[in-house]
């Protein structure tokens, strides 16, 4: 039971307290450039939490079979083979079965390869010398996280786009400072797990 506890625990950690965007800035540019929809926000969101996941439970193992042939200095290089390969499958599979949302996409698909939020779960994981489950968590949690966090941005950057602000704050400054206080409003996190 402890150990079910620990795994949601883990989830609700990466997910709210060290949220990937809003605490450590990764996955900025399709945070900024997919969130003017919400539904294109959600595909995204989508499509980042299942390569965060495939991608850690790939490279974990791999991880393993590095450090026992004495080359885990290999593991970034890997890493990124593995999550550029992740991507392109799912491309095709989102081209193949949902046009639309392979076009509202547009060019931000095949950036989920250099999504910095991807591979710094894949590398964090072994950084931190987590076991299995805690990495499953992390990256359940993390992806989650980010799905969350873009799609509530995209709702708040629907209506800024519908409301009178000034000229100078229209498009992305209003985005930043919306998101920096999103970041704000996170931090209230900080407390719920000890």
């Amino acid at each position: 039971m402890n150990y079910i506890i620990a795994f949601l625990l883990g989830i609700v950690n990466a997910m709210l307290i060290n949220n990937v965007t809003l605490a450590r800035f990764y996955g900025i540019c399709p945070f900024l450039g997919v969130s003017k929809k919400s539904s294109s926000a959600l595909g995204m969101g989508v499509a980042v939490v299942f390569v965060i996941i495939l991608a850690s439970l790939i490279c974990w193992p791999i991880y393993q079979l590095l450090s026992l042939a004495g080359i885990a200095f290999m593991d970034t290089i890997t890493y990124i083979l593995v999550i550029a390969s992740i991507v392109q499958l799912i491309e095709m599979f989102i081209k193949k079965y949902s046009p639309s949302l392979y076009k509202s996409l547009g060019v931000y698909l095949p950036l989920i390869t250099t999504n910095c939020a991807v591979l710094g779960v894949a590398q964090g994981n072994t950084d931190q010398a987590l076991n299995f489950a805690d990495s499953m968590a992390n990256a359940i949690g993390t992806g989650v996280g980010f799905a969350l966090v873009i799609f509530i941005f995209s709702t708040i950057r629907y209506r800024l786009d519908a409301s009178d602000a000034p000229k100078a704050f229209k498009g992305i400054p209003i985005a930043l400072v919306t998101a920096a206080l999103m970041a704000m409003a996170f931090l209230g996190f900080s407390g719920l797990i000890k």
